[in-house]
């Protein structure tokens, strides 16, 4: 078994709400859905040298009423 790092991550309020929606949506936990995210990010650069999206870097919009 791999050895996990724990790493302090500080995210806006309304990224935390939408990742914690997804993750139950999917049956996981908040850190499990982070890095299921973030490994399948690092498989898809890995695969063919870009991220998932080429827009990654632009700031969040997310509209929750």
């Amino acid at each position: 078994m791999s050895e996990k790092k724990q790493v302090p991550l500080r995210l806006k309020k309304e990224l935390y709400d939408a990742l914690c929606q997804w993750a139950e949506d999917d049956f996981r936990s908040v850190n499990g859905q982070i890095e299921y995210l973030l490994t399948e990010c690092v498989r898809q650069r890995k695969k063919n040298g870009k991220y998932v999206s080429e827009h990654l870097d632009e700031p969040l919009d997310i509209d929750i009423k």
